[in-house]
């Protein structure tokens, strides 16, 4: 769920930036045939489940969770990501001295350009994130509130997800300071994966 988390940590690399992208469409191991994915594609699927290992399993997203855990349940998970992903978007340019329209442009298009190696459901999302601009989308609580319950109408359970925006607004500065502290963490788990999973090639 955390897509621009994902794009920003792919590093501008075509390669990495496919397999992040198509990470969670890619099941089992990403180094069979029936996947047709070159060796830095490979790594761009690995890459986007090491970020998510280390996101499912470190303490500040952990805290989080623990908030979210009485609306959201076992999709409190989700909640954090969409959430992190808006703190993302709104602290994009001082965490990245890049504005968040410029980066956007640039992963739309990149994303476009390299879709022709996409499974088909990841370019159906592909197209419902440009077309409604999700990721700019993220900087407001509005957008965030969209994304929750466009998620919430594709569980197969109840998921809380529709409502999940008062938490979102009623622990705002708690869950902002726990993705300050995590999103710096993430940048230097990432850049390290990335560079070992390169030198791999």
């Amino acid at each position: 769920m955390n897509i621009l988390a994902h794009g920003y940590l792919s590093d501008r690399n075509d390669g990495l930036l496919i397999g992040n992208f198509i990470g969670d469409f890619i099941k089992g191991d990403p180094t069979h045939p029936r996947h047709r994915l070159s060796p830095i594609e490979i790594a761009g699927v690995r890459l986007h489940r090491e970020i998510d290992t280390f996101t499912d399993t470190h303490p500040d997203v952990a805290a989080v969770r623990d908030l979210l855990h009485p609306r959201c349940h076992k999709y409190a998970g989700v909640a954090v990501d969409v959430f992190f992903d808006h703190f993302l978007a709104v602290h994009f340019e001082e965490l990245t001295n890049e504005p968040l329209a410029l980066f956007t442009d640039f992963f739309y298009g990149s994303l476009q350009r390299l879709s022709v190696r996409f499974p088909s459901p990841a370019v159906r999302m592909l197209d419902a994130m440009v077309q409604y601009d999700w990721i700019m989308q993220y900087q407001t609580l509005a957008g965030i509130d969209r994304s929750l319950k466009g998620i919430a109408r594709r569980t197969a359970f109840p998921s809380g997800l529709d409502t999940a925006i008062i938490d979102l607004e009623r622990y705002y500065s708690q869950i902002d300071r726990h993705f300050t502290y995590f999103w710096t963490a993430l940048v230097a788990h990432s850049q390290q994966t990335r560079i070992a999973l390169l030198a791999d090639l």
